[in-house]
Order: structure tokens, then C-alpha cells, then sequence
């Protein structure tokens, strides 16, 4: 980091702006539910201590080659890669925002594990075994680590340092859970069920599942056109041909609440859209419709917009130069207000914003890319990088803790 930015971290530390990421205290529920919102901490500048002297990269897992490569953003290069597990899905920051997990599931095997990164020297640590760690988040008082066990139907509560297991929670009927998020109390967490089209409700008190809701598809969905003419640069971008949706049942992907706390959005790669939740209730109350194969889903760092990656298919193993791209929702109306093209076609996936806020960093799943889009005019560059990236993360983040995937930060 450089003078200036210490300078603006050590100011807002003495406002008491910012608390220590190591203290249990920096995330109790009762003043989490008081917030007017939820993303507050997360706003540009707003930098723990704890990440003061981390290195400016991105972290890019590829699951195919088995690697994970790290890009300078400033340089707009890839400067280091290093090989980890098998079947690396997701960079996961951890609760006090000291490590970076590389999740390793080994898909089909009994051999996973994670693979710590030091984000200050950008280097890889020895891995530790774990069993299926296809995603991981981490309660709000930061007291476990949530591997999600996806292949197991399983939540497994670890120790967030050694990984040493805690205790598990078992949802039968949720095949293919995979992301998260948390109440703005912390009272309870949904996750999605991928193979299943539901999401399941968690009481992380309790420890016990609450329930599940089933999705409802829509009337039509998006017709998937495969080496069709897609968007050039400075063409508008806009939901191709629709069909009737004869399928059954959705495929919800990421998960993000609503900046009061109120509501859940649930990307579905089926229904090329995202489904809105009253999180009490545990009620479907909307769908907005996005754009094909709708995927993964970010706050803006001012938390009055939601950015969703649409991987341009509903297949898992899509074809290349899909018709993808990114559909800004603003949160207040719940109205699309953007949308950004991949020039030529791509396949956005999973990622993050930058610090600052200036650029959406998504893995292109089908692609062997990485994009970043401005976030003012929607313009994409991109980097090659291994075999079929997937769950990247920009780091620093600002925020107080971080609740996992990609960098969940509150």
C-alpha cells in the first residue's frame, strides 16, 4: 500500500470507522441488525487494519489446469501462478481477512483440500486435508469455518484456524449446495441447492435446517443460441429470443441479500434470472429477469446496485463465446438499469468489485479468460489465464470481516 493509503487507513481507524478484524467483538449481531445497511462497511476507502500492507492482486483458481494465477490489476498482467489441491473452485478471504483459501473439492475423490495464501507476500502455504470443500463462508461471530460439502448434502463447522472439525449439519434435500449468505442479524443463512432447484434455510443457533423453498421458473426463458452473432464493442447488449421454460426446475447459483436486509436474490442459471426472497418469511416474492444463464451476483461498493454475471448458457459445461454478459439491477426498485456485453461473446462467472469500486473482476468460466468491467460505462477488457477459471477474488476488500465465497465482506 502505498503512503497516502495508510494514511487514510490509520485516520479512519482513529474516527473509529474500522475495527480490528482479529477482535471477536468487530461483528456482533445486535449492531449488525441495527444497520440501515447491510453493505455500509464495505463502502470505498472503508479498509481494516488487519489488510494494511496486503498486496494489490487478483486471485484466479482454474479448475481444469489445477492452478491458481495471480494478476497485478494496476499492471494488468498475470505476474505469479503456483499449482494447488485438485480442482481448486473458489479463493475464499478468511473471517479476520489474514488468509485466502484456495477450495480444492477433488470432485468425485475423498482427497480435498485447502490451500492458505499469505495476501501479504501473494504466496501458498502448506494445504490442509479436508473433505469436499467445494465452497466455504464463515459464521458472523467468526467462531467457524463453513466448509460446504457439496457432493455430501453437508455443512461441516470447522475451526477457522486449523480446520479441525467442529461439528456438521446435514440437509438431505438440498444436492449441489454451494453458496450462501447470512442475515443481517446472523440469525440464520440460506443456501442454494443447485440439483434441485431450491434453497434451504439454516438456524445457525440452533444449528438445525429451517426449511425449503422450492423456486418458481418462469413463464420463458431465454433461448440459447450456440455460434450465434453476439454483441460488438458499443452495440447495446439485450436478452436474445425467448422460448417457453419446459424445464421443471431451476439451478440457483450465487446468493446476495438486499442492502436493508429485508431480501435474498438467488441467481439461476435455468431461469436467466435472479428470484427475489423475503428472508423472514421464507417466501418467494419476484423474479427479474437478467440475462442468460444468470450466475454469480455482487454489490456495488456504494450497496445501491447489484451486478449479475450471466454465463451465456444453461449448460455447466457451456460452449464457448456464449452469449454472456452483466445486468445491473438497482436495489431500490429492483429495475434493470444496465447492461454490459462481452464484445464478440464469453462466459462472466464468479468474481468481485475492486476496492474502489471502478471495475467488476469475473472469471469467464468457458473462456479461459478473466474480464474486468468498468463499472461507469461497462467497458471489458481482458487477461488469459489457466484452464477454466472460476470463484477469483480482488483483494484488499474493504470491510470489518469477511463471511466468505469470493469475499462476502460486512
Amino acid at each position: 500500500m502505498n503512503k497516502k493509503r495508510n494514511t487514510v487507513l490509520l485516520t479512519l481507524a482513529a474516527l473509529g470507522l474500522v475495527a480490528g478484524a482479529q477482535a471477536q467483538s468487530a461483528a456482533p449481531a445486535a449492531s449488525a441488525a441495527a444497520a440501515k445497511n447491510v453493505y455500509a462497511e464495505t463502502a470505498a476507502g472503508k479498509f481494516s487494519p488487519a489488510v494494511q500492507g496486503d498486496l494489490e492482486r487478483v486471485y484466479v483458481p482454474n479448475l481444469r489446469s489445477g492452478d491458481v494465477w495471480v494478476v497485478d490489476p494496476q499492471a494488468m498482467k498475470v505476474v505469479d501462478r503456483f499449482k494447488v489441491g485438485i480442482g481448486p473452485q473458489h479463493i475464499v478471504p478468511s473471517w479476520d481477512l489474514r488468509t485466502l483459501w484456495v477450495t480444492n473439492n477433488a470432485e468425485g475423490r475423498t482427497d480435498g483440500s485447502l490451500t492458505p495464501i499469505d495476501p501479504k507476500t501473494g504466496k501458498p502455504g502448506k494445504p490442509v486435508l479436508v473433505d469436499d470443500p467445494y465452497n466455504m463462508y464463515a459464521t458472523p461471530d467468526g467462531k467457524s469455518a463453513i466448509v460446504v460439502a457439496e457432493a455430501r448434502k453437508r455443512l461441516d463447522f470447522r475451526d477457522p484456524k486449523t480446520m479441525a472439525l467442529q461439528y456438521s449439519i446435514d440437509v438431505p434435500g438440498c444436492p449441489g449446495v454451494n453458496h450462501a449468505d447470512f442475515s443481517i442479524d446472523g440469525r440464520f443463512a440460506i443456501f442454494t441447492c443447485e440439483f434441485s432447484g431450491t434453497v434451504v434455510k439454516i438456524d445457525l443457533e440452533q444449528r438445525k435446517v429451517l426449511g425449503y423453498l422450492q423456486l418458481q421458473m418462469p413463464a420463458t426463458r431465454l433461448k440459447e443460441k450456440p455460434g450465434a452473432a453476439r454483441a460488438q464493442a458499443g452495440q447495446v447488449w439485450e436478452p436474445g429470443e425467448s422460448e417457453v421454460c419446459t424445464v421443471k426446475k431451476g439451478m440457483p447459483q450465487d446468493i446476495r441479500i438486499s442492502p436493508d436486509g429485508k431480501r435474498f436474490y438467488v441467481a439461476d442459471m435455468h431461469a436467466d434470472g435472479v428470484h427475489v426472497i423475503d428472508g423472514e418469511s421464507f417466501k418467494e416474492v419476484g423474479f427479474i429477469q437478467t440475462g442468460l444463464g444468470a450466475h454469480g451476483l455482487y454489490p456495488s461498493r456504494d450497496g445501491k446496485q447489484l451486478y449479475v454475471a450471466n454465463r451465456g448458457s444453461h449448460k455447466i459445461h457451456g460452449a464457448r463465446l456464449g452469449d454472456g454478459g452483466v445486468t445491473v439491477i438497482d436495489f431500490a426498485t429492483e429495475k434493470v438499469v444496465a447492461r454490459w456485453a462481452v464484445p464478440g461473446g464469453g462466459s462472466p462467472d464468479m468474481g468481485n468489485v475492486s476496492a474502489d469500486g471502478k471495475y467488476l473482476w469475473l472469471a469467464a468460466r468457458f473462456d479461459d479468460v478473466v474480464y474486468r468491467f468498468d463499472t461507469g460505462n461497462g467497458e471489458v477488457r481482458q487477461i488469459k489465464v489457466g484452464a477454466e477459471p472460476h470463484g477469483l477474488t480482488v483483494w484488499p476488500q474493504p470491510g470489518r470481516y469477511s463471511l466468505g465465497h469470493t469475499g462476502n465482506l460486512r
